[in-house]
């Protein structure tokens, strides 16, 4: 792609060039999810769904990873592609493919053999262990399926192929959707078939980016000679890719302790959860994507040293990011029971459910001030500030918050406890903001 939508295209459009294909492939597979919990919750099966929710922190795991060197590389290619040093954009996304693959093999072998360990520390009991298991086998068995797909999905957008990027995550979304009935019903495998749907998928969408790094693409590749890399330039790819991975092991480690203390009030609340988690992807995945989509934008500029362009890019994404939250939160609250009954018949799990999801909305507006914050410290290489805020919206001080209100104020504490740990997360990004990027762009 020319490198006239990074550096003197319109600011709307060039926002919108990059980051729409990636809120409309967070769609796609937000349309994965939700066909995904549907045919689980059709089954009638409580437990199994409940089975399912508690073992979904392992999936985020692997997006985890897969984020290390997918958003890692990307930020360092882009900076680099900024500067015009292609060739060394080149090798680090050489390094990040097989990386990503190796790490894949490590996880798998690893989570295999502590199997039983890890499905009881997310919260499985007696009734929901069969279905945990099932999901957890063979989700882990494609660990380096998974883990791998993030990598060329972040890092082909560095060269201006967010279409393509999109359309790889939707073809592994259609197969998805396509061979969910047939394993959860047809071959009678329940929460196994769907986690072996998803494998499948990602096995699709890998193939894909593999054949564009190989045939489409001029400044990234796969070519196993140059795989390796110095010191300096890892230090780099983890100095951003390591925070970016504790921000989805956050999301797993804040889902697990949300779960663990609404289970004392009954798998029921656990179901209602998992099924509010699911429905409220809707907001998360136009906000996410909307922020992501302009990282290689934000890079670019970055590198290249184009303060004035890169201010405008800064402020549009803001005022963007928060006008939509508002928006997108005011027709989920309206709409929340509509919506999760989408998913399940179960008159009792909606009206536990619709709670959960408008409470959830409260912090939407604070979330998308901390997600473009994120991503504008992981573009410019900041790694204190990446990391800072990836250990606290969901890790320490959801913790915090959530032994503390739930304390204060039991069930109804546990449900609030996400989005005042937002508005407090939101807070230290403006602060962190303002003592590193404002300064920086002031001078």
């Amino acid at each position: 792609m020319s490198s006239e939508w990074f550096e003197k295209a319109p600011v709307h459009k060039a926002y919108f060039k990059f980051s729409l294909p990636v809120v409309c492939g967070l769609m796609i597979s937000l349309v994965y999810n939700m066909v995904d919990t549907w045919f689980i919750a059709r089954t009638g099966n409580t437990d199994l769904v409940a089975g399912v929710a508690l073992s979904a922190p392992v999936f985020i795991l692997m997006v985890a990873l897969g984020d290390m060197f997918g958003l890692g590389g990307a930020s360092v290619i882009s900076r680099l592609f900024g500067q015009q040093k292609d060739d060394e954009g080149r090798k680090i996304s050489i390094f990040c493919f097989y990386a990503a693959i190796i790490i894949g093999v490590i996880v798998s072998a690893l989570m295999l053999l502590f199997r039983q360990p890890i499905l009881h520390l997310l919260g499985a009991d007696q009734d929901t262990m069969a279905y945990a298991s099932g999901y957890y086998t063979y989700i882990v068995m494609g660990a380096p399926l998974i883990i791998l797909s993030f990598t060329p999905n972040n890092q082909l957008r560095t060269e201006g192929f967010a279409t393509q990027s999109m359309i790889g995550g939707a073809i592994g979304s259609v197969v998805n959707i396509i061979l969910d009935p047939v394993f959860i019903f047809g071959f009678g495998w329940g929460a196994a078939g769907a986690a072996i749907a998803t494998v499948l998928g990602y096995v699709c969408t890998d193939s894909y980016y593999i054949w564009l790094l190989l045939r489409r693409t001029q400044k990234l590749s796969v070519d196993i000679r140059e795989f390796r890399v110095v010191p300096s330039e890892l230090q780099q790819i983890l100095a951003i890719g390591v925070p970016a991975c504790i921000t989805n092991l956050m999301q797993s480690f804040g889902m697990t302790m949300l779960n663990r203390f609404l289970l004392p009030y009954g798998n029921d609340r656990v179901a209602a959860m998992g099924i509010v988690t699911k429905t409220n992807l809707i907001a998360n995945f136009v906000i996410i994507g909307f922020a992501f989509g302009a990282q290689p934008l934000i890079g670019y500029n970055y590198g290249a040293g184009n303060r004035d362009r890169l201010k405008k890019i800064l402020r549009f994404c803001y005022g963007f990011e928060c006008c939509i939250a508002v928006v997108i939160s005011g027709i989920m609250s309206l709409a929340a029971p509509y919506l999760l009954r989408m998913f399940i018949a179960d008159e009792h799990i909606v009206a536990l459910g619709t709670p959960m999801l408008r409470i959830q909305q409260i912090g939407m507006m604070f979330m998308s001030i901390v997600l473009v914050t994120t991503v504008i410290f992981q573009a410019a290489g900041k790694a204190w500030g990446a990391f800072l805020l990836s250990v606290s919206r969901q890790g320490v001080i959801f913790a915090v918050v959530i032994c503390t209100v739930s304390r204060l104020f039991g069930y109804t504490g546990v449900l609030m406890s996400q989005p005042a740990a937002d508005v407090l997360t939101a807070l230290l990004a403006v602060v962190l903001f303002m003592r590193s990027v404002y300064r920086e762009l002031a001078e």
